[in-house]
């Protein structure tokens, strides 16, 4: 079956009108998949770091439990993402540690960063 004139470029002219929407579902999909993955690693971050303070009870051991515990973060945690309330442990109290940090989006299509926190609860030890 032949085409007419007026078909010949309707194929070519409707891929070009999909292709944009279809790109961008494809960056939506792997920029949702890097913040979930960074949100992930933070809370996984945060309760290593509880765990830490509940039962040695010093804040440098848990901090470093915090960065320690997400290494695949890029930029890296630092000590200033980490904050750890109290400062100290006592027995049959509850400690927290939240940890904030901005993902940087590779494409600038939906923003330029996305601002995540991980948080844990854990009773001290006695």
């Amino acid at each position: 079956m032949e085409r007419s004139s007026s078909e010949r470029g309707a194929a070519a002219v409707e891929f070009a009108l999909i292709v944009p929407l279809l790109l961008l579902l494809l960056l939506g999909v792997v920029e949702f998949g890097r913040v979930f993955n960074a949100q992930l690693q933070l809370g996984a971050a945060a309760r290593e770091s509880v765990r830490v303070m509940a039962v040695q009870k010093q804040a440098g051991p848990a901090v470093s439990a915090a960065i320690d515990g997400a290494p695949n973060l890029s930029p890296a945690l630092t000590a200033g993402n980490v904050q750890i309330t109290p400062a100290s442990c006592a027995a049959a109290t509850d400690v927290t540690v939240t940890i904030t940090y901005s993902v940087t989006l590779l494409t600038g299509l939906f923003g330029a960063t996305v601002p995540l926190t991980g948080r844990a609860v854990m009773r001290c030890g006695g």
